[in-house]
C-alpha cells in the first residue's frame, strides 16, 4: 500500500499525535500517512499515520516504507541473504525482492488518525 511522505517528525505536527512524547524518537524519524488503499480495516488503515526510522537497520519481518517505481510503500521484510523479499501489507499479494538501498526506513510507531 502506498504511503504519502509527512515530513520530519516534530512536535505539533499532526493532532493525531497529540500524547505522544516526540523526543523518545530519534532524529532520523519522519512520518508518513497511510493511503486509501489500505481500506478501514485491520491492523493498519487508511489515514494512519506512521513514525519511520530511517537509521534502523532492517530485520526479518519488520514493517518498512519503500520506494519502488517513484512511489513509496509499505511492506513487510522477509530476509533473503543480502536483499529482501518485500510482502504487501494490502492488495494483491505479489512480492517484490528489493535491495537495502530501496528501503527507506522502519516502521516504529503507529498513531490512528481518528478514533473508531
Amino acid at each position: 500500500m502506498r504511503v504519502n511522505y509527512l515530513g520530519p517528525l516534530c512536535a505539533g505536527m499532526h493532532p493525531a499525535m497529540e500524547g505522544l512524547n516526540i523526543r523518545q524518537f530519534p532524529p532520523s524519524c519522519f512520518l508518513v500517512e497511510v493511503s486509501a488503499e489500505a481500506g478501514v480495516s485491520g491492523p493498519i488503515m487508511e489515514g494512519d499515520l506512521l513514525i519511520v526510522d530511517e537509521g534502523r537497520s532492517v530485520s526479518h519481518a519488520d514493517l518498512v516504507v519503500a520506494e519502488l517505481d517513484g512511489e513509496q510503500r509499505l511492506f513487510r521484510t522477509h530476509r533473503i541473504g543480502g536483499a529482501y523479499r518485500l510482502l504487501p501489507t494490502a492488495g494483491p499479494r505479489h512480492s517484490v525482492i528489493a535491495r537495502a538501498s530501496d528501503l527507506r526506513g522502519v516502521v516504529v510507531s503507529q498513531a490512528r488518525r481518528y478514533a473508531v
